[in-house]
């Protein structure tokens, strides 16, 4: 088992820290002049991008490829927006100090997908580079 965790440890743990930032109660924080409206959700869209990043890197790793296969993508892609709806719903129901929301769900699958779609142009780009 450990063997088929190990390429996704980078990944793993900037889940359980997804997982904590967005568990702890943020107080007046949002509400601060030093935030623009729209902080939150371009918080979420990076924080996911990064991950899908890193998810991506391990699954290229775990097997052995240059690249990301298609279907491998299409994975990592259901894999990622569950994460993302399954931190909406622990904020809904478990993390009562904060609130659960669509538009969230739909930062993390924006960042997710860009993440994806970053990898998949740069491997292509370096698989098929001339010499």
């Amino acid at each position: 088992m450990g063997a088929r965790i190990k390429p996704y440890r980078p990944a793993i743990l900037w889940a359980l820290f997804i997982l904590v930032i967005c568990s702890i109660p943020m107080g007046s924080v949002g509400s601060s002049r030093l935030f623009f409206p729209g902080f939150d959700k371009l918080t979420h869209c990076g924080l996911f991008f990064v991950l899908a990043v890193l998810y991506c890197y391990g699954s290229i790793r775990k097997f052995k490829t240059r690249q990301v296969r298609s279907e491998i993508a299409i994975k990592n892609t259901i894999v990622l927006i569950s994460y993302g709806a399954l931190i909406e719903v622990l904020q809904m129901y478990i993390f009562t100090w904060r609130s659960g929301d669509m538009a969230d769900l739909f930062a993390d699958t924006v960042g997710a997908c860009m993440g994806i779609f970053g990898v998949l142009v740069t491997s292509n780009a370096l698989n098929h580079e001339s010499i």
